[in-house]
């Protein structure tokens, strides 16, 4: 929002996504990678606000280090669009919207997922109303950081 002012630049140079942390700590050489849990197959939506951070896909790359983990990522708008999708005047367009997400991170290439994941934890509640009603079989949604849990065996 202000971009040429000093205090938002220092704040901005001082803060990472966690994943994008977990990355660099990893290139460094100082991240533990001895995952105690295979996540499966993980549907992970990446949002928009990911996409315009313009620092790539931290999230499913750290996903992918786990061993025996298998990543479908879907890089489109879910529909939800903050609090617009969940406003009553909106919602069906929302899920018109969010079908093709829907449909992709209900079935992968692998089969069925383990997890629903998505970044945006709005997305992510979204995607699963969309594939709870195409009668999908639903898997267990969790934020990103949730599934690293689960595979340090935390």
């Amino acid at each position: 929002m202000y971009p040429d002012d000093p205090e938002t630049i220092a704040v901005r140079d001082a803060i990472f996504d966690p994943f994008e942390y977990f990355v660099e700590r990893k290139k460094d050489g100082l991240l533990k990678t001895q995952f105690a849990n295979s996540l499966g197959t993980v549907s992970y939506h990446i949002p928009c606000h990911s996409r315009v951070q313009n620092m790539g896909q931290k999230t499913r790359e750290m996903l992918e280090a786990v061993p025996g983990t298998k990543v479908n990522t879907v890089e489109r708008c879910a529909g939800h669009d903050g609090t617009w999708g969940v406003k009553e005047e909106y919602f069906e367009k929302s899920m018109k919207i969010g079908r093709p997400v829907f449909r992709q991170m209900g079935e992968t290439p692998h089969g069925a997922p383990d997890y629903v994941s998505s970044d945006c934890p709005i997305a992510g509640r979204h995607i699963m109303q969309g594939i709870r009603e195409s009668g999908e079989p639903t898997a267990e949604k969790a934020h990103p950081l949730t599934l690293l849990r689960k595979a340090y065996g935390l």
